[in-house]
């Protein structure tokens, strides 16, 4: 599911007051992190995720890589924080704008 621009800022907006839960440390997006942010998606719908200072690679591919391994949608990369959205498949609590 894409998400267009109304949804997007939206989704921001709910985000703004939120505090990472997870970090992608210098190994960049393992298996682990890729499995601690399936898990806070489900909980949470939408996350945080900080890139820590001893990464070497940058926050968009990074964002990108680990909304395609948590099957999520990437919302923003702002500095080093990424901002993902998953809709959770059992009661749903964000409901998204329509077009």
């Amino acid at each position: 599911m894409a998400l267009n621009g109304k949804q997007k800022r939206y989704l921001r907006g709910l985000a703004h007051s939120l505090g990472p839960v997870a970090l992608i440390g210098q190994k960049g997006v393992t298996e682990q992190v890729v499995a601690h942010v399936s898990e806070e998606l489900e909980a949470h719908e939408i996350i945080k995720v900080r890139v820590g200072g001893g990464c070497l690679d940058e926050a968009k591919p990074l964002g990108a890589a680990l909304s395609e391994a948590a099957g999520a949608e990437l919302v923003q990369v702002i500095g080093h924080i990424i901002v993902l959205y998953k809709r959770r498949k059992k009661e749903p609590e964000i409901r998204l704008p329509t077009i």
